[in-house]
């Protein structure tokens, strides 16, 4: 795997953050990537000996937060009005004065500037986390996306996201820093789930107990890829797979018209009995093991792809889009040999490259996919472990510390 653009931060002892306060900044806490690392850092810092702040307006995950030993402070964070968002300057400098802050960790763009503003005028070291495929098609929305490029210290969550911040903002290249999204590997093990919560999971979804479950997680939006899976699965209808469940575990987030055009298009198919669409899965783990083949057909770039890491770490088969940053993440061929395969890549918005994929693992025997699920598994442990992430994040903290004594 390649190494990041610079190596400025090296590893230090967490015995430096004993005793630190360090406050990270985010819209909310309701479920996400951003929001899982925000607590799992948190948690990180906390076993250090340090003080996890975390400045946000709330929402489903404050609770874990503070039961991992982070502190919750209410702040509106999710405003992008301009003078609420000045006016949060204001909050921070009062807050990083009041509790003794030593690093301001922004993971959003409209509270990144109020946070930036804050920690230059109290000089204190500014870190960023660039964790989305940020559009930029004007000069106005560049120099607004720009702001996740001018920490002290910028994290990559992907090598795919440091070449699009040293594409689009190459002033930050030496300060960029790739840690991938960590998975909890305790949480997502296959030892770990018992079969009652998969039993359940399949009943709440209303799937039969013959069918065999093509998964896909993720929010329901267009470039998700959910028509090109509901496309793909009559494909392998029309080729005899009798007996397939394509579920749709995603919150809609009130997209009324386009949940309508997939159960359009579902219907127009023919595969009402075949497409569930499941609402949130709030019990990843089981959903990976009630996969028999988990999917991420997305049709434009993902800054990371932590489904297709947390399915491997679960064992499950994976079909990805041969985009962005989610080939990072999974071994296939030509990149990998077929014996190191750990799932599939496919061009993206190929509903029949997605279906052919799909079709080999579904087929897998009973051996062949018992291996491919070890390969994954060490996969995913090599390179995409919660405590490298959170030891490679406090590591840069140290360093930042360090170098403004």
């Amino acid at each position: 795997m390649r190494q990041g653009p610079t190596t400025a931060f090296v590893g230090r002892g967490l015995s430096d953050l004993a005793g630190r306060t360090i406050l990270q900044v985010v819209p909310d806490l309701e479920a996400g990537g951003v929001e899982r690392t925000t607590v799992d850092v948190a948690e990180g810092l906390a076993a250090a000996g340090a003080r996890a702040l975390v400045a946000t307006e709330g929402g489903r995950l404050v609770a874990e937060l503070q039961a991992k030993g982070g502190i919750w402070i209410p702040f509106p964070a999710k405003t992008k009005n301009p003078l609420a968002m000045l006016a949060n300057v204001r909050r921070l400098r009062a807050i990083c004065l009041d509790e003794g802050v030593d690093i301001v960790h922004a993971r959003s763009r409209a509270p990144a500037w109020s946070a930036m503003a804050a920690s230059r005028a109290l000089r204190l070291p500014f870190v960023t986390t660039y964790a989305g495929s940020y559009s930029g098609k004007s000069a106005v929305k560049v120099l607004y996306n720009s702001v996740m490029a001018r920490g002290d210290a910028v994290i990559a969550n992907s090598h795919y996201t440091a070449d699009l911040i040293g594409r689009m903002h190459p002033f930050a290249r030496e300060k960029v820093r790739v840690i991938h999204r960590g998975t909890d590997l305790r949480a997502f093990a296959p030892h770990a789930v018992e079969p009652e919560r998969v039993e359940a999971l399949r009943k709440q979804w209303g799937v039969e107990p013959h069918q065999r479950v093509v998964l896909l997680a993720a929010r329901l939006t267009g470039w998700k890829g959910q028509k090109v899976l509901i496309e793909a699965a009559k494909m392998l209808v029309d080729r005899g797979v009798r007996d397939l469940a394509i579920v749709l575990a995603g919150d809609p987030q009130g997209r009324d018209g386009y949940v309508k055009e997939l159960d359009g298009l579902t219907a127009k198919l023919g595969l009402k009995d075949v497409v569930y669409r499941a609402g949130h899965c709030a019990d990843m783990p089981a959903a990976f093991m009630a996969a028999s083949v988990v999917t991420v057909p997305s049709t434009e770039p993902e800054a990371f792809g932590r489904s297709a890491v947390e399915a491997q770490a679960m064992g499950a088969p994976v079909v990805v889009s041969d985009l962005g940053a989610v080939p990072e993440t999974v071994l296939a061929p030509p990149q990998a040999p077929p014996s190191a395969r750990t799932g599939w890549r496919v061009p993206a918005g190929d509903a029949a490259a997605l279906a052919d994929a799909v079709g080999q693992a579904l087929h897998l025997g009973a051996s062949a996919r018992d291996a491919l699920a070890s390969r994954a598994r060490a996969h995913v442990e090599a390179h995409f472990s919660l405590s490298r992430m959170v030891k490679e994040t406090l590591d840069l903290y140290s360093a930042l510390l360090a170098k403004d004594r």
